[in-house]
This record gives structure tokens, sequence and C-alpha cells, in this order.
């Protein structure tokens, strides 16, 4: 039987899908009315609000997860873009952080981002451009060593053009990967936010050469008339000839 995101049966009888409708206001574009709609009837947001979550996305990372087992506890974990800290969230709970006496290691979260963040408990807040010089150099001085997984939820600025739009966030996550060559440990996890579009060609070569698997996945939390997939790159090899 179907479920909604909260968990609870859709398939019975006399049950009714009650919508709420925004009506289009003066000086409102109707992209931005639609927008609204559709924020207001999502049940990933309701559940996100319910469940003291910053945004949906959140639900994305935790079913990424749910298939391949990233977010361990004891696990370093660097979250790129963290802004507004969804994906931080999950990671502090799926990585003991906060846990006390439970027997299972601490994991290290640090949220990385352009803008300030408001704190979340347990986890590390930066505002720094990952794409510095010697970004790098402190995102492992501030994890004591490398990372064991590094996750992006990126995006560029939309154009409102479909294929720059695409070409721009295969370049972000393009530097992602080289940043993540250069903070990950033997092993390690890429997971990043691309766009469907035709360029990806060139990301899955890179990522190829230096983790054992890569997989493309479109989580059921991201919407079906989005373009946006994610890709989970596993097993980082520091060595690409190894």
């Amino acid at each position: 039987m179907a479920k909604t995101p909260s968990g609870k049966n859709t398939s019975g009888r006399g049950q009714r899908d009650l919508k709420v409708k925004v009506k289009s206001a003066r000086g409102r574009k109707l992209s931005s009315t639609r927008w609204l709609q559709r924020q207001l009837n999502d049940p990933y947001v309701k559940r996100a609000q319910a469940e003291g979550y910053r945004g949906r996305a959140a639900y994305k990372i935790l079913e990424l997860d749910e298939k391949f087992r990233f977010l361990v506890p004891g696990a370093r974990i660097v979250d790129l873009g963290a802004a507004p800290g969804g994906w931080c969230q999950v990671a502090v709970k799926r990585c003991n952080v906060l846990a006390e006496k439970s027997g299972k290691a601490q994991g290290t979260i640090l949220g990385i981002d352009l803008q300030e963040m408001e704190p979340i408990a347990g986890c590390e807040l930066y505002q720094l451009d990952f794409m510095e010089d010697d970004a790098d150099l402190k995102v492992k001085d501030w994890l004591g060593g490398k990372a064991d997984v590094v996750m992006s939820d990126m995006a560029a600025s939309s154009s409102g053009h479909k294929q720059t739009d695409h070409l721009r966030i295969i370049a972000l996550c393009e530097a992602a990967a080289y940043f993540a060559f250069d903070v990950l440990e033997e092993g390690g996890t890429f997971v990043a936010k691309t766009l469907a579009g035709g360029a990806e060609g060139g990301l899955q070569k890179l990522l190829k050469q230096r983790f054992a698997k890569v997989a493309n996945v479109k989580p059921p939390a991201s919407r079906a008339d989005s373009s946006e997939k994610f890709v989970v790159a596993t097993g980082f090899r520091a060595d690409p000839n190894a």
C-alpha cells in the first residue's frame, strides 16, 4: 500500500487529499504563486516542519544514506554549500555526534558555506569559499585529519535557461569533486547534486577514475518534475593509478 512521507496509508476509502489553494495576488508573478502553492502542499515540507529540519532537502540525504550507508557513527563529514543546514542536521544524528556514553564513536560534522549560518548543535560551521587555494588545508586542520565523506547539495543561481543552469551545476560539481580528492580519506565517499542535461560525461569519467563505484540516483524526496539527481561515488582511491 502507498504511504506518504509521514508514513500514513493513503489507500483507505473515504480519505480525501485536501490541498491548499493559493489565489493570485496583485504584484505577484504567476510563477511565485505556483511555487507557494507547491510548498504549502508538499508533504516533505510539512514533514520537515514537524520534525525540525531546516528544509525538505534533509530527506534527500536521508534517503541516499538509507541506500548507501555512508553516514555512520564516528564519521568525519564535510558538507559543502551547507546552508540552510538540513544535511548537517541529518549527519549530526546519523554520525552519533551528540550521543553520550552510547558505546559508539562520535563523528565530526563541518558545514561550509559562503554565507553565515544559524548554529546547529553538534556541527561546526564555517564561512568559507571551498574553491580558495588553501581551503582544503583549512578543512583538514579543522577536522584534525582527512574526511570520510564530502557531500554537496550546491546549485548555482538559476539563470532561467535550462542548459546554462545544467552546465553551471556540472562545473560546480566538478569543483567539489576536485576538493574531495584533496581532503578524502582512502575509501571515502563523495555525494553531490547534479542536473540531467547531457554534459555529465566528463564528471562521470572523472569520478570513475578515482572511485571504485559511481551511482546516479534520484531519491523519492526529489520532485518528479525536477531534473536533479545525485551522484554517489564510493571507495575513493587516493592514488588513481593504484
